[in-house]
This record gives C-alpha cells, sequence and structure tokens, in this order.
C-alpha cells in the first residue's frame, strides 16, 4: 500500500480542489509549479503529470499550450480529473511500471515529467528506485524530471533522491526550495530539476 492510501487525512477529490479554490479567492499562486514546467520547456512540448491527482497541474498545463499526459493510482481523484477535462488523456496505474503508449502502442516519450504535491514522499515503500527509472525511461534525451517534496529522515531524503536520479542517466541542474524558484535553503521542501544527460544514457 503507497504512503498516499495509507493516509486518511488528506483530503480527496473535491475536498482536495476545494483547498486550490480557496487559495485562488485569497489572491495566492496556485500555478507555481505549472510556471516552473513553463521555463523549462517551450509549449507545444509533451509534458508526463506524474501523479496527476485531480488534473490541477496538468489542465493548466494544457491551457497553457502543452501536450498532457496524467497518471495516477487513485481511482476517485482521476475521475474527477476527468470529469474536468475529458479531452484529456488520463491513465491510471503504479508510477513504479506503468508504460505510457501512443495509438501504435509503442512508449512515448516526453519533453518533462513533473511530479507535484509530494508524490515522491506518497509512493509506497521501497518503490522510489523503480518509479525514478521509469519516470526517468518515459524522457526525451533532454528532457527534464522536475519533482518536489518535503524533506524528512521519515521520507525520501535528498541525497537517495540524487543517487537515484544519477543513477538513471539524470543530471541535477537546478534546485528551489519552492515552486516559484526560490534559491533551496536547506530547509524543509525542495523542488529538483534533473535533465537527462546524453553522456551518461544512450536512449
Amino acid at each position: 500500500m503507497s504512503r498516499w492510501e495509507d493516509r486518511g487525512d488528506i483530503p480527496r477529490g473535491a475536498a482536495y480542489d476545494d483547498r486550490w479554490a480557496q487559495m485562488a479567492e485569497r489572491g495566492e499562486s496556485v500555478h507555481g509549479e505549472v510556471d516552473l514546467v513553463t521555463r523549462l520547456a517551450p509549449p507545444g512540448a509533451a509534458v508526463l503529470d506524474a501523479g496527476c491527482g485531480t488534473g490541477r497541474v496538468a489542465i493548466e498545463l494544457a491551457h497553457r499550450g502543452y501536450e498532457v499526459v496524467g497518471v495516477d493510482l487513485d481511482s476517485a481523484m482521476l475521475d474527477l480529473a476527468r470529469e474536468k477535462a475529458p479531452e484529456l488523456a488520463w491513465l491510471q496505474g503504479d508510477l513504479a511500471n506503468s508504460v505510457v503508449t501512443d495509438s501504435a502502442g509503442h512508449q512515448r516519450l516526453f519533453d518533462a515529467v513533473v511530479a507535484a504535491g509530494n508524490v515522491m514522499i506518497f509512493l509506497e515503500r521501497g518503490t522510489e528506485a523503480a518509479v525514478v527509472a521509469n519516470l526517468a525511461a518515459h524522457l526525451r534525451p533532454g528532457g527534464v524530471l522536475v519533482a518536489g517534496f518535503q524533506l524528512s529522515d521519515a521520507y525520501l531524503q535528498l541525497h537517495v533522491y540524487d543517487a537515484l536520479a544519477q543513477r538513471n542517466g539524470l543530471a541535477l541542474e537546478s534546485r528551489y526550495s519552492t515552486w516559484e524558484g526560490t534559491p533551496f535553503d536547506g530547509g524543509d521542501y525542495a523542488v529538483s530539476v534533473h535533465r537527462v544527460d546524453a553522456a551518461a544514457i544512450d536512449r
């Protein structure tokens, strides 16, 4: 069981969306993840929203001209995403082994993979290596993996995540303490940008 499924205190579905709606009503930024992706990949680029939930990030990316696929394990969250944007591609699956394919059945490659919303620390324990490997395998040469998550000894530690990324041909390009691009200060939250290292991996 994933830690997401094990956490009964986290709002799901419409209740999850309500949190972001209330933030927007207060004038707070709710699209920091998307703003960062737009600085890393041009409009029209293909983006995989890994752990897409109710589709907040994927839908905004699509509105800004990106080609988006969302993948999540939680069927209830995906049902709401499909209701909000039925024209987009929503796939239910485990990030450790799900393969996104095209109409011909070939694995798709993306310009960017984004894992927002603490996805990396809600995974089933012990699957982190498989998830990073699978996400890296869905990147084109030069593509970026962007992940933001809380840092704690109880969760995935940053040096471990970096090592998993490096093992899969991804080099750390930048790191922030917020999605808005605040320089990383060694605090309890990090947004990491790793790019496919052409010298380290043969696509």
